[in-house]
């Protein structure tokens, strides 16, 4: 099988990110970047970004999470902990978050640190869930293999039926993690592949320094 994919070409033409106008704090500008996309280009699904982890296996893994809040303290999101990416993260808390969004033409890459958010604020999120998400919390052993999609469903009906009428407490091993950035880029296509490209670093005094990379 092959096919040649050398004349794929698309003209980047929407923005442009000059040094000068952008804030002393990178979480500032995913702000702003985030509201516009949102409000733009609603088939985006802006939250969703992708995470890499370093496995056990010594391999970095990709895969898509959906982000449920950003602070100026970094990003949270929610996981299974036993799950591969949890088993990743207790070996190596060092992960990448990236988000990429086509109909703006932009991309965030952030550096930093997973760690588990406090038990009471998981509780909350939980809480907030629909009934079927919190179930499947439950059902779902998260990166291990299953027998069926059958048996699979077939455990969820058990659940349905054993917590009906009653409360759904969150299970010790899921929730939240928080990632604390430590460098943040944002790119911006542009026009004969001369991308703008605004990284930002936390430095020991824990400012934000920045600079523009060639693309």
């Amino acid at each position: 099988m092959e096919k040649d994919l050398s004349n794929y070409r698309k003209s980047y033409d929407k923005g442009e990110l000059l040094l000068k106008d952008t804030p002393e704090n990178p979480m500032e500008l995913f702000q702003k970047w985030f509201f516009e996309v949102d409000r733009h280009f609603p088939e985006d699904e802006t939250n969703a970004m992708t995470i890499s982890t370093l496995g056990e296996d010594g391999y970095p893994k990709n895969r898509v999470v959906l982000l449920k809040k950003y602070t100026y303290e970094g990003f949270i999101f929610y996981t299974n902990y036993n799950s591969e990416k949890g088993k990743s993260i207790d070996i190596n808390p060092n992960v990448c978050l990236s988000f990429f969004w086509a109909g703006a033409e932009r991309q965030v890459i952030i550096r930093g640190k997973a760690e588990k958010i406090a038990e009471n604020l998981s509780d909350g999120y939980f809480e907030s869930r629909p009934r079927g998400s919190q179930l499947g919390a439950i059902v779902s052993n998260q990166s291990e293999i299953i027998e069926s999609r059958e048996a699979l469903e077939a455990k969820l009906r058990e659940y349905e039926i054993a917590y009906e009428g009653k409360d759904i407490e969150r299970p010790k091993h899921w929730g939240g993690y928080i990632v604390k950035p430590v460098s943040i880029e944002f790119w911006q296509g542009r026009a004969n592949r001369l991308h703008d490209r605004i990284s930002y670093k936390l430095e020991e005094d824990y400012a934000w320094s920045k600079n523009r990379l060639s693309p």
